[in-house]
């Protein structure tokens, strides 16, 4: 009898009881294993395998020592197992609901999976529900899935048979010695890499979310194809909360709301270039106003550095060699000028401009910088990418044993606007990538400092390799807003490359000149981006501090309370309150729900009592109707609410 060891790396518990590996007869299964009951593991909690770091379906014989574990529901392996079976299930009821089908690919995807079919009947959203019960049948069957590998030739033959010419012509792009493995489930057979389930029964959790055209390998000059979006969780729960989010954020979604509330818009003369409205330059001045009070107080300077600069700059600061691409130029005296895609070669020059001396650092220089980046087309998406952008951006320059108090402070920043927001936040430490400036000593020092400061912060944070700025790495910022989706925001860089190109110095205390160190800062990221994801997180209804338009004055009648109702509105005026007056005669009802849909912070009603009594009956849209009050105590109480810039109202039911 032949054996094998196996370690099991994710099962720490069998090495404190002093076994390292435990020796099977080869030819084991993963499955087999598992009901030896040597862990607290029930097999229906398994997905599939993972032999020597590859995933394996879990009836896969064993021939080899090597590490084994299990994968569950619950990790990113296991929900894209999970969500690569459940394509196959829906397939499968595609199949049994509608006969004669074929099939194209059916890949996982980052909130789901898809497939694309090509049949005679056009799908529709009412379809969904026949489907979900079909592949709630399937379930139920608990239908064993197998895998079969074969030749090339044996493939063609048994997708000649399916008529599956679609993934015919992808298999002739293959070489002979491939392997070519086939899934079956009962009536139901698919060529896939695998791996699966090993039965039906598993997949439990499942959605139909949408139906698309697709172009068969996305030509235009190919078929076009019917793409079901679907996606499945390890738990009905689950599912339920990600098709809430997904309808919330439908309703939130900024673009949807931007022209809604009037903020901005998109024009065709300028794709991917933001108009600002009225109503949104207010929330972005808030925003700025808000930014520039912390500024001061972390003792900031506000410079401002040229939109256009000579090409000589953006060669000496490496843009030309690694973010050429993405810039635009123009010619100014027949030489050749850039506009600008980053503000810090800018902040450079104004460094330069003067002697520094050890006793001027660090020398905060901070910049609402307009930056126009050339972002392809594809990728353009609302004011999330666009193609122009104000970063609230700021370059430190501090001496070396400075780095990891100057990146403190910059934490503290973070999480004091962060938490005003009500977000919580994780970081991550982006290193080195492939495309990068500056010797490895440079990078390691950079690198280090950023590790010490997050440590000295106590601040949980993962690595993500590679993916640095090519002159520094970095720290990201990726807040949580109140529907549980991150954003990537806030990013903290060490740059110990430019002020070498720029060879910029200041006079130590030794009377000799030494190097700077670059810190890039950002809080915000960009004012768009942030933007967006405030329009998102709040629904478009903004605290009273942010809201473009604050109170809105509602007379019951036009001619009976327009006098008074004129008072209230120049009195708050008079206290920099953001107020508007209703001056057309329609309905009282239809006045306050155009106050609600536009998201008016507060509606004050003026009608014969509050004329007499000198009050404004007050309607929140966050809290509904409170009691009547004087026009005094409103003002001081919105004040207060403004002044403190809370997120709630200030006034109690």
């Amino acid at each position: 009898m032949t054996t094998i060891r196996l370690r099991f790396p994710g099962f720490p518990q069998l090495r404190v009881s002093g076994v390292d590996s435990i020796e099977f007869e080869a030819g084991i299964t993963p499955e087999e294993v598992l009901n030896q009951h040597l862990f607290d593991l029930p097999e229906a909690e398994v997905l599939a395998a993972k032999f020597n770091n590859k995933i394996i379906d879990l009836y896969v014989p064993l021939k080899e020592s090597g590490d084994l574990d299990f994968v569950r529901p619950n990790t990113p392996e296991g929900l894209d197992v999970l969500r690569h079976s459940s394509a196959h299930l829906m397939a499968h009821a595609v199949l049994r609901v509608f006969k004669d089908v074929e099939f194209a690919i059916g890949p996982t995807i980052e909130e789901g999976f898809y497939y694309d079919f090509d049949l005679d009947h056009k799908f529709a959203p009412e379809d969904f529900a026949l489907l979900e019960a079909e592949m709630k049948k399937i379930v139920e069957e608990n239908i064993p899935i197998r895998r079969f590998e074969y030749s090339k030739a044996e493939a063609r033959e048994m997708l000649k048979k399916q008529r599956a010419h679609f993934k015919l012509e992808l298999l002739e792009e293959l070489g002979e010695n491939n392997v070519f493995s086939f899934y079956q489930q009962g009536d139901f057979t698919d060529w896939c890499r695998g791996p699966h389930v090993n039965r039906t029964g598993k997949l439990k959790a499942f959605k139909l979310l949408s139906v698309a055209g697709s172009y068969w390998r996305g030509d235009e000059r190919r078929e076009m194809l019917q793409r079901i979006y679907a996606t499945a969780f390890p738990s009905q729960e689950e599912v339920d909360k990600f098709v809430y989010v997904r309808e919330e954020a439908k309703k939130r979604d900024h673009r949807k709301l931007g022209k809604e509330l009037a903020l901005f818009s998109f024009q065709p003369e300028g794709p991917g270039f933001p108009f600002w409205h009225p109503a949104g330059v207010t929330l972005l001045k808030e925003l700025q106003h808000y930014l520039d009070g912390i500024l001061f107080q972390h003792d900031y300077q506000e410079v401002i550095t040229p939109m256009v600069l000579n090409q000589v700059l953006w060669q000496k600061s490496g843009h030309w060699d690694h973010y050429r691409a993405n810039m635009y130029f123009t010619k100014v005296d027949e030489e050749d000028f850039a506009v600008k895609p980053m503000n810090c070669p800018g902040a450079c020059l104004i460094f330069r401009n003067e002697t520094r001396s050890f006793r001027d650092l660090p020398l905060r220089l901070a910049e609402w910088g307009r930056v126009h980046r050339h972002e392809k087309k594809g990728v353009l998406s609302g004011l999330q990418r666009v193609r122009v952008f104000t970063q609230d951006d700021a370059h430190v320059y501090c001496m070396p044993e400075q780095i990891e108090s100057e990146i403190g402070d910059m934490m503290r920043m973070l999480d004091e606007i962060y938490k005003k927001f009500e977000f919580s936040y994780s970081i991550a430490l982006s290193t080195r990538p492939p495309n990068s400036i500056g010797s490895d000593e440079i990078w390691q020092h950079a690198e280090g400092a950023l590790k010490r400061a997050l440590e000295n912060h106590k601040a949980d944070y993962k690595i993500n390799p590679g993916e640095g700025a090519f002159y520094g790495p970095k720290l990201e910022f990726h807040l949580k807003d109140c529907l549980g989706r991150s954003w990537q925001c806030g990013t903290i860089q060490v740059d110990m490359a430019m002020p070498e190109r720029f060879d910029l110095a200041y006079v130590g205390s030794d009377n000799q000149p030494h190097r700077p160190v670059m810190l890039h800062r950002a809080l915000l990221g960009s004012l768009e981006r942030f933007t967006s994801i405030l329009i998102e997180n709040f629904g478009g209804a903004f605290p009273m501090w942010l809201a473009p338009e604050q109170v809105r004055v509602i007379p019951i009648s036009s001619e009976k309370h327009l006098d008074y109702a004129r008072v209230v509105y120049e009195k708050l005026r008079e206290q920099c309150i953001r107020a508007t007056l209703v001056t057309r005669s329609q309905s009282l009802n239809y006045e306050i729900r155009q106050g609600q849909v536009q998201k008016v912070s507060y509606l004050l009603v003026i009608g014969e009592r509050e004329k007499t009594n000198n009050q404004v009956a007050v309607r929140s849209h966050e809290m509904g109707d409170l009691k009547a009050m004087s026009l005094d105590q409103f003002i001081a109480g919105a004040g207060a609410e403004i002044r403190s810039r809370s997120l709630h109202s200030g006034f109690k039911k």
